[in-house]
């Protein structure tokens, strides 16, 4: 379905969007208490964090400069006033999920997490438990479990000799293909039971003394499905009828719904569902307060957990100096140790009665008609071979394990190939189109796993290859190993769904292939083999400019479609900082003399670059060969820093560091000299130089220590090729794409954007040919550069600013298998006959086009 317009939209979901019977339309909500989200944002993320309100912010800071508040341990009046805000909090959370203050408590914890552990170490474990949890659950979740580290004490499942096992809820459908009742359709397939050290089982207890613990989540923040609630009368009541293997039906059951994400939209009705223990965090309904959540346990269930620690707040009377302590009776006070969060607890009440006052009946109608809006858009989306662009994660089938699909829409993108976009580059693009998205498996390994169709083999090949959270390998042997995840929040509009939505449509449907004007193919083919782009601007050409410099054997004629000559040379001494240009500079065996031969390290061991801090290009440098010194400067600091290049000028000693799968030796510089970087970056840091080994070693893909192939032709601290060349063409045709874009044509200081070709950090700028005509050059040899978020910093007046431009240009015509490129990387190949080359402006550039 095409929803060309919202008129169309509203004809569909018009009686449930944008809060018609409420107090404030969704437009009014925007306008008066979103106003930082005019600038364009698109904010996506909302089953991570949503966001706060303005007007919630101001109604908290009025209050908490209008009453004085103090700890509600002590006993002055302000205190057991604020013990009475806290109160408040308590009936207030109960409330919300219809739960009788007779039969329930509410602790608060940290988070969600906090109450998840805290169940975890004080339940009544014992070797006659079971610990039984669907596959779609958060790490969280599945911590109860436990893993064993050396040396370490554990109270959780496996180590107090409890079985663990994780399971399937599906719906068993009759020969008639007609749902049967309840209890009979809900169906349960176990996973491999876990025990720890291979223990047997043991026979078990008749009498049922045990205790289990069954733990799901109301919804599932992988895929948004919604488990159905009448699983918790189903244990609570009856588990022999849907856990037919004995004896894992033996004992006393007891629930735990994980509604962190589940709570938004639909709180458990704890008066229809006794759950024992529901787990949830604030800032996920009402973006304020972070760092607060409670655990609703019911007052029977709380009888049987064991706090073993003591502090502040939980304890009637101890005695220091013999084993004598006497507790407090209190639920609360039991399990809250030390002084409450009472500011973040007194604060929650402005978040509540926001959400009140829209109601979250008509929350949830609001944000499920902006997903159901999403997924029907994305499933109808085709390329131009009639391929389906996108997967959607949900399952649509069960009507008793879920309801409906919530306010999330999980996916993957497909290329008219049917090969898969990686979801890190759908976020890197997103990014640059003011759309912030979640991607990867969202800390639910099982639901991943389940939706992916990720086997375990599969699993631990792609932890084998490195793959680790929040890590760049989205795509191991063909496979996505994550997901892309846009989900909705009470105060998202139809205008940030229509966005997203052009975003993938312009980004990622395939249309007729543009191959003229620098325009790159994104789903058809193209005369780069895919081994060539598996890295943002992946071009490692062998150029040969006057051909006595750079040759290859074999080959003596060179053709010259148009004349190219080098019109800049710049050496960037320091990796991240700013370069310097010459006239003439001498090569080596690593590029040009110096470039990149220097870095600088944080204290924890991390190399420093401009992603992550852009300062590092406020450092200019510039190296006089005659005196042999390096000198820096800095506006941070008042004096320049002369550094002596002389071999026996070095006293930092000498280390290793591993780089881009390389080990380098490095020597390190006295602490006057640390000081001044520290002081530039305004941060501790120190200056390393590469120093050349007699032998150089790289890393494999599991970090081990192998021989580098080519040791004639070295790199510093560069990515991954010596040089960066850009034409003067190309960069001038895409200053004319900048400045004809409608959406994006102003820049950080309210003028047009002009890239001036240093914004790419290019070793060689040359002029000649037409625009991308190095695209064609022959002799391609793989490898990549990194460098492409850098060219989105300015630096204006000694501050640093960032722009989503030019990338966001580069990548509506650039961008070829998820990489945005532009310009091509060189290596010097270097002969014994070589040896006093330079490179020289000015100077001719012959090149073997295709």
């Amino acid at each position: 379905m095409d929803y060309a317009d919202k008129e169309e939209f509203l004809k569909e979901f018009g009686e449930d969007y944008g809060y018609p019977n409420g107090p404030k339309s969704i437009d009014q909500i925007r306008a008066t208490e979103f106003k930082r989200l005019e600038n364009g944002t698109v904010y996506l993320d909302h089953a991570g964090a949503t966001l706060y309100s303005e007007l919630q912010m101001e109604a908290i800071f009025r209050d908490f400069t209008t009453n004085v508040y103090g700890n509600p341990h002590s006993q002055s009046d302000i205190s057991l006033a604020t013990c009475d805000i806290v109160r408040a909090a308590r009936e207030q959370v109960l409330d919300y999920f219809n739960a009788s203050m007779k039969d329930y408590k509410c602790i608060f914890t940290s988070g969600a997490t906090a109450a998840l552990k805290l169940v975890g170490e004080a339940f009544p474990w014992s070797h006659q438990s079971s610990y039984m949890y669907t596959m779609e659950n958060h790490n969280s979740v599945l911590g109860i479990r436990d893993h064993v580290y050396p040396l370490a004490i554990s109270r959780y499942a496996l180590s107090q000799g409890a079985a663990a096992f994780a399971i399937d809820v599906e719906e068993a459908v009759d020969n008639d293909g007609l749902s049967e009742g309840l209890v009979t359709s809900t169906k349960i397939s176990l996973h491999p039971i876990q025990r720890r050290k291979g223990a047997s089982f043991p026979e078990r207890d008749p009498a049922g003394d045990a205790y289990n613990l069954f733990a799901f989540p109301s919804e599932c923040n992988f895929s948004g499905s919604r488990f159905n609630l009448d699983l918790v009368n189903i244990m609570k009541k009856n588990p022999e009828r849907i856990l037919e293997i004995s004896p894992f039906s033996k004992g006393r059951w007891m629930v735990l719904i994980d509604a962190a994400k589940g709570c938004v939209t639909q709180p458990p009705d704890l008066s229809k569902y006794p759950v024992d223990f529901v787990v949830m965090s604030f800032y996920k309904i009402f973006g304020y307060p972070t760092g607060l959540g409670a655990l609703i346990m019911r007052n029977d269930a709380a009888k049987l957990l064991k706090n073993t620690y003591f502090s502040g707040g939980t304890v009637a009377a101890s005695i220091a100096d013999i084993d004598f302590v006497k507790r407090r009776q209190g639920v609360e006070e039991l399990f809250e140790d030390g002084s409450a969060s009472f500011l973040s607890i007194a604060s929650i009440r402005h978040g509540f009665n926001l959400i009140n006052s829209l109601t979250v009946p008509a929350i949830c109608r609001h944000i499920a008609s902006l997903g159901m809006y999403v997924r029907k858009v994305l499933l109808s989306l085709r390329h131009e071979n009639g391929a389906d662009v996108c997967t959607i994660y949900a399952t649509y089938t069960s009507e008793v394990s879920y309801h409906d699909t919530g306010s999330m829409v999980s996916f993957n993108l497909k290329r008219p190939d049917g090969s898969w976009f990686g979801y890190r580059e759908v976020e890197k693009l997103a990014s640059l189109s003011g759309i912030q998205l979640r991607t990867g498996c969202f800390c639910n390994p099982g639901a991943c796993a389940k939706y992916l169709g990720l086997s375990h083999s599969d699993l631990l090949s792609n932890i084998e290859a490195g793959h680790v959270c929040w890590d760049d390998n989205d795509i191991i042997h063909g496979k996505p190993t994550g997901a892309i995840r846009v989900s909705f929040g009470y105060m998202s509009t139809f205008e940030d769904a229509k966005k997203f939505i052009d975003f993938i449509r312009n980004s990622f449907v395939s249309f007729p292939n543009k191959s003229a004007n620098g325009n790159l193919s994104r789903g058809g083919s193209s005369h780069f083999s895919p081994e060539g782009i598996r890295m943002v601007m992946q071009f490692v050409i062998l150029l040969y400019l006057a051909s006595d410099l750079f040759r290859i054997s074999g080959m003596e004629r060179w053709l010259s479609v148009s004349k190219y000559v080098i019109k800049f040379i710049t050496v960037y001494p320091i990796k991240s900082c700013a370069g310097f240009s010459v006239e003439r500079w001498p090569l080596c065996s690593t590029g040009l003399l110096h470039d990149r031969e220097w870095l600088l390290k944080s204290q924890t061991g991390e190399i420093l670059t401009q992603k992550k801090v852009p300062e590092m290009c406020l450092i200019s440098t510039y190296i006089d060969l005659n005196q042999e010194i390096l000198v820096v400067k800095s506006p941070r600091c008042r004096d320049e820093l002369p550094i002596n290049l002389k071999p026996d000028s070095y006293n930092g000693g000498i280390d290793e560091i591993d780089l881009y799968g390389q080990r380098y030796e490095v020597l390190g510089y006295a602490d006057e000299v640390n000081l001044w970087f520290s002081k530039a970056i305004g941060r501790p840091c120190s200056l390393l130089q590469c120093f050349s080994p007699k032998f150089r070693v790289c890393l494999n893909k599991r970090g081990d220590t192998v021989m580098c192939r080519d040791l004639e032709s070295r790199l510093n601290f560069t990515n991954e090729a010596q040089f960066l060349l850009v034409s003067e063409e190309s960069v001038s045709d895409l200053n004319s794409k900048l400045s004809s874009k409608a959406d994006t044509r102003k820049g950080i200081d309210g003028v047009t954007v002009k890239v001036n070709p240093m914004r790419f950090r290019p070793n060689l700028v040359v002029s000649g040919g037409e625009p991308y005509a190095e695209d064609r050059w022959r002799n391609l040899k793989i490898g990549g550069c990194n460098r492409c978020q850098m060219i989105n910093f300015t630096h204006k007046d000694g501050q640093v600013q960032k722009s989503k431009e030019p990338l966001a240009t580069l990548a509506s015509y650039r961008r070829l298998k998820g990489k945005i490129l532009f310009g091509i990387l060189l290596r010097y190949d270097i002969t014994e006959l070589d040896t006093d080359s330079y490179l020289e402006v000015g100077q001719e550039v012959h090149v073997n086009p295709e």
